[in-house]
């Protein structure tokens, strides 16, 4: 196209150049001889200004890599391709604690199972008969035998973080409920036990999901 712009540019100076010889404007004789070559000239110059296609390809810039972008909190999908393609997660005394409380209570589960296990946890935050804090949530309790909230808490049991990739894992789904995506797996659960148990206040608070390996409740 730019090909066709060039010759279009000179069949237009040509044109001016012979319109102006019939009116008498350029004289045959030496001064409008010079005249004629400079004006030609001057239209010579300003047709090697425009740029050629290969100049105009080669000063094509290709944008770079898009930098990561959140997600919308609605778009969430409850698979591992979902998961796998967020970035690593990070935060602070909050964050890690939902981080290991779902690493040690529900690593072992998909990612369903571990979003409905992270909204048992941000429900009981949010309700007036729990701790106002996750790490308070999750510590209730702790260090009194029969007393606390999530087993993990009082086992016994060593609390070491051998699994990476479970971690990083549980991580990025901490991150999101922290950043405020919908709670719509439970029903306002604000307790649940696996299906391999059955605790004295199963039958008395209405069963709301079940998920994995675990059974949802929810209190009053």
């Amino acid at each position: 196209m730019l090909n066709q712009f060039r010759m279009s540019l000179v069949v237009a100076a040509l044109s001016i150049i012979i319109t102006l010889a019939a009116v008498g404007g350029l004289q045959a004789d030496g001064g409008g001889g010079a005249n004629l070559i400079t004006l030609f000239g001057q239209e010579k110059l300003a047709i090697q200004q425009v740029p050629s296609d290969s100049a105009t390809v080669s000063s094509v810039v290709m944008p770079s890599t898009a930098s990561y972008i959140p997600i919308a909190l609605d778009a969430i999908i409850y698979d591992k391709f979902f998961l796998a393609s967020q970035p690593t997660a990070s935060g602070g005394e909050q964050w890690r604690c939902l981080t290991e409380a779902l690493y040690f209570e529900a690593r072992g589960e998909n990612v369903r199972g571990l979003f409905a296990v992270g909204e048992v946890i941000m429900n009981r935050r949010d309700s007036v008969r729990y701790p106002s804090t996750l790490c308070g949530v999750i510590n209730q309790g702790t260090g009194r035998q029969f007393a606390c909230q999530f087993t993990y808490t009082c086992d016994g049991a060593s609390e070491q973080i051998n699994e990476h990739a479970a971690w990083k894992q549980v991580g990025k789904v901490a991150r999101i409920l922290l950043d405020g995506s919908p709670r719509e797996l439970t029903n306002g659960a604000t307790h649940y036990h696996t299906t391999a148990v059955n605790p004295r206040w199963a039958s008395i608070f209405p069963r709301t999901a079940s998920i994995g390996s675990h059974y949802f409740y929810r209190e009053g």
